[in-house]
């Protein structure tokens, strides 16, 4: 039975990642292709749907809503502003088009970094990375790569202090912070940010010396509008800084005393070390959300007088900004909690659980048996957040207390799961890699081997760093 079950781990993933890449919805085939693996491993079909696939799922949506929310609204209000376009003008205006490649990277690192969601990083920066590459005519297979490499890799979880879900989730079960080993954080992103950057003008030179231009595609190619006034460069960072700042300043000096013991209590199971970090970064959220409305508002009255209501781009209407970037959040966290449904029937197989405790029973290092975990539930569930969000549930506790007993700090079991996490999860499955193709108009054929030697590059960059820290004890 085990050995069936353990094929039917591997036939649901193959089938995910299947309907994944031929385009049908992830939220609606995920608990189908999640119940076929418990049936073949023993499990009753439909309390394992009820008991284990919801309400994980719903769990998952319980605890990180208000952050998906939130970075949402924050990141349509800035592209409607006028404020992700001059971030991006400002830089592709810096470096020049031969540059377009590094100008693209920087401004979803910025963006992301800034606390602007992935999934609306990559309709913000894909009209001028699309512009920027026709006009330098470089193969617009390339796009995506180049995005992903921007707001997925380095600032979405190796950069200390970024605000992404993926560097939130570790804070609730080590007590760390989002700043968590800066140092060992740093040089990681350095080093997958400059491998990625590597890798992907390695590409463009081969391909643009086999004669492959940007080609001509008609599918979602954007039209950018001349004439309209936007925010200076440094005027549109604003919003940015305060969701950096602010995070800091919530995590450090704000909340630690904010509420006395005496109203902590009254809530049953609060721990303040384990939602220090995610109520620091809402609070901080909506501090960016409040500045870019106020950005937005004047530039849209700038553009109705110079260019009439029908030419201003953000004319639509406060209202409809903050409904489309709601909107947009609930498909992004739907389809991230369907794949932490996915993924916690998968790891309560015996199959799984036999895995896992093979992984716990290393003789290794706890950060290489966390990697090892977290990277693998990431691939199986397509998501980052998803798959260590399961890794820690499972084994969390475990991984603390081992590295506790090796003597090793909890800041490195944080940059580590946050870094593993954003490795094998780019999977064809994954829900940003479904979302940034359809954005750019092209196919997995098409451009999905340059993202997944983005990935590559990253799931290989957390050994490096591991053996860093290991050696000379950086946190």
């Amino acid at each position: 039975m085990l050995s069936l079950g353990v094929l039917g781990i591997f036939l649901a993933l193959g089938l995910l990642i299947f309907v994944a890449y031929r385009g049908y919805p992830v939220i609606l085939f995920a608990p189908v292709f999640a119940l076929l693996a418990a049936v073949m491993a023993g499990l009753p079909l439909l309390p394992t749907y009820t008991e284990v696939f919801m309400v994980k799922a719903v769990g998952y949506v319980k605890l990180y809503f208000p952050i998906f929310l939130l970075g949402a609204v924050f990141g349509k209000v800035m592209e409607d502003s006028g404020a992700a376009r001059s971030i991006a003008r400002g830089l592709t205006g810096t470096f020049g088009k031969n540059q377009a490649i590094l100008a693209v990277v920087l401004t979803g690192a910025i963006l992301t970094y800034g606390g602007v969601s992935l999934f609306v990083v990559a309709f913000a920066v894909y009209p001028f990375a699309a512009a920027l590459f026709r006009e330098a005519d470089i193969p617009k297979r390339l796009v995506p790569a180049t995005i992903a490499l921007g707001a997925f890799t380095f600032t979405m979880d190796a950069f200390p202090g970024s605000p992404q879900i993926q560097n939130i989730i570790p804070t609730a079960y080590f007590k760390t912070t989002s700043f968590a080993a800066p140092v060992v954080g740093t040089v990681g992103g350095l080093l997958v940010a400059g491998l990625g950057l590597w890798w992907l003008y390695r590409r463009k030179n081969r391909l643009m010396a086999k004669g492959e231009g940007y080609g001509d595609h008609t599918l979602n190619e954007p039209e950018i509008m001349e004439g309209e006034k936007l925010p200076s460069f440094w005027l549109s960072l604003i919003p940015l800084v305060l969701v950096l700042g602010g995070n800091a300043l919530f995590t450090y000096i704000v909340l630690p005393g904010w509420y006395p013991r005496s109203i902590i209590a009254q809530y049953e199971g609060l721990d303040m070390d384990q939602v220090l970090g995610i109520w620091s970064l809402i609070l901080a959220l909506i501090l960016g959300v409040a500045f870019a409305v106020l950005l937005r508002w004047i530039y849209w009255r700038k553009n109705r007088e110079s260019l009439g209501t029908e030419g201003a781009k953000s004319g639509l209407g406060l209202s409809k900004t903050l409904t489309a970037g709601a909107v947009g959040s609930l498909l992004a966290i739907m389809n991230t909690a369907s794949e932490v449904g996915f993924g916690n029937v998968i790891a309560s197989l015996p199959g799984f659980k036999a895995v896992a405790d093979f992984l716990l029973t290393m003789k290794t290092s706890p950060l290489i048996s966390e990697a090892l975990s977290i990277n693998i539930l990431a691939g199986i569930t397509g998501s980052a957040s998803g798959g260590m969000s399961i890794a820690l549930d499972t084994m969390g506790a475990k991984y603390l207390a081992w590295a506790q007993t090796a003597g090793i700090d909890p800041e490195l079991l944080h940059r580590v799961a946050s870094m593993s996490a954003g490795g094998m999860d780019t999977l064809p499955h994954n829900g940003a890699v479904i979302t940034l193709l359809a954005i750019c108009g092209l196919t997995h054929r098409q451009s999905y081997p340059d993202i997944f030697a983005i990935t590559v590059i990253k799931t290989l960059a957390v050994p490096a760093i591991i053996l860093l820290a290991l050696v000379t004890g950086l946190v």
